[in-house]
């Protein structure tokens, strides 16, 4: 791949829209179509591209297998923790009305975070599935 100039540009140039695109798909799911599961994926395409186009080392670099792995509990953490400070607080599990000063602002808050954890989690899952089946031949 080291002669592909064209495609080594191309992807130099496109992988910060797509980690733009992910971020926008992210920040628009609590009003329409988009949300974590899908920034998550568009995310990892980011770096699948990466390690298509540059090899898997530098894919490597940039997300290591060690932090692809973490990724997934800590987004399974993020969801849980969020759904968990409602039953603290005295409502249901993911009632988020009681994480900020009023229910609006609380209800904002809690879907963000729980978003936050599913594009974590999915993230790394499909990253660390590309990894898996990418070294299997290593």
């Amino acid at each position: 791949m080291s002669l592909d100039l064209i495609l080594r540009v191309g992807t130099k140039l496109i992988l910060p829209f797509i980690l733009l695109f992910a971020l926008y798909v992210q920040f628009h799911g609590d009003y329409g179509p988009g949300g974590g599961f899908q920034a998550g994926v568009i995310a990892a395409s980011a770096i699948i591209l990466l390690s298509i186009t540059f090899g898997l080392d530098a894919a490597h670099r940039i997300a290591p297998q060690r932090l692809v792995e973490l990724m997934v509990p800590l987004g399974v953490l993020i969801y849980a923790g969020t759904g968990a400070a409602g039953l603290l607080m005295g409502k249901n599990y993911l009632d988020y009305s009681v994480l900020a000063h009023d229910a609006v602002h609380g209800h904002e808050l809690g879907i963000f975070l729980v978003e936050a954890g599913v594009l974590i989690t999915v993230a790394g899952t499909m990253t660390a599935l590309f990894y898996a089946f990418a070294e299997r031949g290593r």
